[in-house]
């Protein structure tokens, strides 16, 4: 049956080698459920490395709560945004970020640096229409 995306951490491997100028997204397990599209709201749980130290910075498992937004508005970097759209519920799929889609020259606190590039495995967990099946507490 393969992995339950809402109980087992991945493991990221250490790349070394010459990161890619590019973004690379690649399905590690494809899901079956609904496809992400532009303005949903999803939850999805998360891995991240720094491709230059192969050292884990954030994780939603350490939390143990997914991360929820929507996709594809800029609410997460852009390199989540892109590289989300299209993954189905229950897969999990790796994004590589370039800095460019990252955190760029800036990089974010102590643990991204400056030009780095990420390496992130997602689960996908949920993802749902805008209103749908939402109360925001609008009448």
């Amino acid at each position: 049956m393969g992995f339950d995306p809402k109980t087992t951490k991945p493991e990221i491997d250490f790349p070394g080698d010459t990161p890619p100028a590019e973004l690379v997204v690649e399905d590690i397990t494809v899901g079956d459920g609904a496809t992400v599209e532009a303005g949903d709201i999803i939850k999805a749980h998360y891995v991240g490395v720094s491709w230059s130290t192969g050292e884990e910075f954030d994780a939603s498992w350490n939390r143990g709560e997914p991360l929820e937004f929507t996709a594809g508005v800029g609410q997460v970097i852009q390199g989540w945004d892109e590289g989300l759209l299209g993954m189905k519920v229950g897969g999990r799929r790796k994004i590589i970020i370039p800095p460019a889609l990252g955190y760029g020259e800036r990089g974010a606190g102590a643990s991204i640096g400056p030009n780095e590039t990420l390496i992130f495995v997602v689960d996908l967990v949920s993802t749902n229409k805008p209103g749908a099946g939402r109360s925001f507490g609008l009448r």
